[in-house]
């Protein structure tokens, strides 16, 4: 698809004057190009007919960003003031609450001047009826707000296309001047939507509660010393992020730790450092699952200058041992870490305060000694030290005080090392580095000491101990296009695995998918309907009754690839003005064009079919642990992978600048000629290797065949438990012990009757062929089975319905022809 096209069929019909006039900007690039060569005069034209759509872009975003904020705030003083009337009707008779009421809305007609219509006719509606007219124009919010996000994204990947088709095409070099220039003084693309989406949440909540939003403890758990919960991880692609946001708000509101503080974008922020000593003990217990084992980690919230860090222990249970994964933590003072790091302080009289103030029970202040004390003990005993730093913002949704369903979405997500092991000092004896604040990515750091994760990370966390199944709402939600589930995802085994290459052997069963992309057609699962009473729909909506098509990277004009240039036009006689037979005729060769491609295409793939690498042989050190893969060294060398451009406006701004800097460093460098084809400029999964293999700093590759499942992007290993072979092999062993049971009563009846008794050589015969059945189906199936598992198959004969019936008919057989025979005789 051309985007000149997509623009048009993404955009919401009432901005239509408002969006980048692409189609123009490459008409006016043609133009200057055809005569002659690109003069100065062409390049300083072009130059200020872009800086005009930026700054018309620019103007325009900022003003309805304002809108959208007012009409919030107005909405919300309308439902306070609708709660306060239905106060005081309730609590006044007659026409003393009319007076009253009358003199609420001439005191304050300035400033619900946007609802006039509800306000002119309080006689004919009530307070419910309000609220419903309120709720559409929350809806109508909702919709704006992600058109605004989805606004912005089109716009800024129609300036990057034209920018890098000017280069291709001029041999001169704008993409750095529009970066430092243009874009720096209306950075359009930058804008926090976390800033909207909050406001909006909570105006969400307060129509949906009518004014009586649930309140509780805030901190949603944070007061508690250990939680169990049953967390699933999921990626979000960064197109995903707005939409999934609005998604999740309308069913839960955004939790906010303090509503009477103005939001700030550091208020979001989460840092973590992570302790594990040079064998990375931790970071293999937590890779291979293995029962008990920890992850310790110091975590504080907000800017570098707080002065509480938590102290979290998390233990991983393994499900045998019936027990629950369980995190644990305790606060300490950050002037006070180091000491405690090193056990020069212990945290006993800290603790036992509590209990003269009021704050703990002993029960509690015991169970956070005890924790304190092995922690330290761990710190030591295994020397411990600080190895990596995770920070990200977090958006999260949860009911005041109610933490049954809690989803949290990190974006922004960063590691950096914070070891000292290649003789680098980077936290040195402290706990943490200080040459680093919360201004990800960090780019004041070498390349070799952050990693950037390009995806957001959801968690639902549920409670679901009582037997409680999930919300309807919250299943249809992980199963839609906007994530991607990636079960026992780790920040820390993520981070450890790409900034300590040299000291892991054993790697995640993510790492080599990560240039895979993640983004699914479109399932409907975001639908942002405006009311069917306002002047224009949505584009939006996504309805469920459109059949979703495969997600196509847009083009631009001649930028098609040969496929798409000869696509079959069943519209010629129209578009090229032929006549109707003319026009057939055309078409006709057409078809038999692509019909004779096509199959020359299919043969070829026969013929060089095959040379996939496939998955290495299964081996005793192959075992059922396999949430990760090997690493192992590449048989000659690869060339690396040019990485692209990825245009993702809706996640973070920081990650822009920094990758179109470099993408347009290489144009400027590249020999002439060389210069990538804009089909590429889009998304990193273009240029991706064959399934299964992935370069590692150009020495390493990673080899594993995987599949992903139907609807799936990410092909999750299925872990074997050691328990399941047993299973099946005692299974076996039952049936044999039956079979030898029936087999002893057909010898018993052989070696006891006459040699000419023919009625019990039948059923002596009966019981054998019983016998011989029930050995045969059941090795049978333990065979299968075996197969099965080895090969990690979720489907398969594990539960056997028809076995069991159909050996209890055969040996009801055996008995009744021996009853019958002897009843005969």
């Amino acid at each position: 698809m051309k985007f000149g096209r997509k623009i048009k069929e993404d955009m919401y019909g009432a901005w239509r004057n408002e969006y980048l006039d692409y189609n123009g900007l490459k008409t006016e690039l043609k133009r200057r190009t055809s005569p002659g060569p690109w003069s100065n005069q062409d390049e300083n034209e072009f130059t200020r007919i872009l800086d005009a759509e930026l700054q018309k872009i620019h103007k325009f975003q900022t003003a309805k960003i304002q809108e959208l904020s007012s009409r919030i705030n107005s909405a919300e003083r309308e439902v306070k003031r609708l709660v306060e009337n239905y106060e005081v009707d309730e609590g006044q008779e007659g026409s003393g609450s009319e007076d009253h009421s009358s003199q609420l809305e001439a005191g304050q007609e300035d400033d619900y001047a946007d609802y006039d219509d509800l306000d002119e006719s309080d006689d004919g509606y009530s307070v419910e009826d309000k609220f419903r007219q309120l709720e559409e124009e929350v809806a109508i919010l909702v919709a704006d707000v992600h058109d605004l996000a989805l606004y912005t994204k089109l716009c800024y990947t129609g300036f990057i296309k034209i920018v890098k088709k000017h280069d291709k095409q001029t041999g001169r070099t704008l993409g750095l001047t529009f970066l430092y220039d243009f874009l720096a003084r209306r950075p359009f693309h930058r804008y926090d939507w976390d800033l909207l989406i909050i406001k909006l949440s909570k105006l969400y909540d307060l129509v949906r509660t009518r004014g009586h939003p649930v309140q509780g403890d805030s901190s949603a758990g944070g007061t508690q010393n250990a939680f169990v919960r049953q967390t699933t991880k999921y990626w979000v692609h960064p197109d995903n992020l707005v939409a999934l946001k609005l998604a999740i708000l309308r069913h839960l509101p955004v939790l906010v730790f303090d509503r009477n503080k103005e939001f700030e974008r550091r208020d979001a922020a989460i840092t973590s450092v992570y302790l594990d000593n040079e064998d990375l003990e931790l970071y293999l217990g937590r890779l291979e699952k293995t029962e008990g084992a920890e992850a310790i980690r110091l975590r504080w919230y907000g800017d570098m200058d707080v002065k509480q860090v938590f102290v979290e222990r998390k233990t991983h249970r393994e499900d045998w041992t019936g027990e629950k994964s369980v995190k644990a933590r305790f606060p300490i003072k950050e002037q006070n870490v180091n000491a405690f790091l090193r056990g020069e302080y212990i945290m006993d009289e800290e603790f036992e305060a509590l209990i003269a103030k009021g704050k703990k029970n002993p029960q509690e202040v015991e169970s956070m000694i005890q924790l304190a004390n092995e922690v330290q003990y761990a710190v030591l005993d295994r020397k411990l030290q600080p190895v990596l730093r995770t920070f990200y913002h977090r958006t999260a949704f949860q009911l005041p005080g109610d933490a049954r369903v809690r989803i949290s979405l990190d974006t922004e997500l960063t590691m950096v090392r914070e070891d000292n092991w290649d003789g680098r000092r980077r936290s040195g004896d402290n706990w943490r580095r200080t040459d680093i604040g919360i201004d990800a990515p960090f780019e004041q750091l070498p390349a070799e000491d952050r990693e950037s994760f390009k995806y957001g990370v959801l968690e639902v966390k549920l409670q679901t101990q009582m037997g409680q199944e999930p919300p309807t709402w919250v299943t249809d939600l992980v199963n839609s296009h906007l994530v991607e589930a990636v079960p026992k995802f780790s920040k820390f085994i993520h981070g450890c695995s790409t900034l300590l290459p040299n000291r892991v052997d054993l790697i995640p069963f993510w790492l080599p998918q990560m240039d895979i992309d993640i983004l699914k057609p479109d399932t409907g699962a975001a639908h942002f309907e405006r009311p069917s009473h306002t002047s224009s729909a949505s584009t939006s909506s996504s309805p469920h009754a459109q059949t979703p098509q495969p997600y196509a990277e847009p083009l631009s004009e001649g930028e098609e690839d040969e496929e798409v240039a000869i696509a079959i036009a069943r519209d010629e006689d129209k578009t090229a003005g032929l006549d109707p037979a003319a026009a057939t005729e055309a078409i006709s060769y057409r078809e038999s064009f692509l019909q004779q491609k096509a199959r020359e295409d299919e043969a070829k793939k026969n013929r060089n079919g095959g040379q996939r690498l496939h998955e290495e042989p299964s081996s005793s050190e192959d075992d059922e642990r396999t949430a990760f893969l090997k690493r192992r060294k590449s048989s000659s060398a690869t060339a690396p992978r040019p990485r692209n451009l990825s245009i993702d406006p809706l996640t973070p701004s920081s990650f822009f600048d920094k990758r179109f800097k470099s993408t347009f460093s290489r144009e400027r460098l590249r020999p002439s000629g060389s210069a990538l084809d804009d089909t590429e400029e889009h998304h990193d999964y273009d240029n991706q290797l064959e399934p299964g293999v992935s370069n590692w700093n150009g020495d390493v590759e990673y080899v594993r065949e995987w599949r992903a499942q139907h609807g799936k992007k990410i092909s999750v290993p299925v872990r074997i438990e050691p328990k399941v072979y047993f299973a099946a092999e005692r299974t076996f062993l039952r049936w044999l012990q039956f079979s030898v049971v029936i087999g002893s009563i057909a010898t018993v009846l052989l070696n006891f009757i006459q040699p000419d008794d023919m009625r019990g050589l039948i059923s002596a015969a009966a019981f054998t062929v019983a016998s011989l059945l029930s050995i045969a189906y059941s090795c049978g199936i333990f065979v299968y089975r075996a197969y099965k598992l080895r090969a990690r198959e979720a489907e398969g004969l594990y539960y056997d319905k028809f076995g069991p019936t159909a050996l209890a008919l055969v040996l009801f057989a055996a008995l009744a022809t021996n009853l019958g025979l002897r009843w005969q005789e």
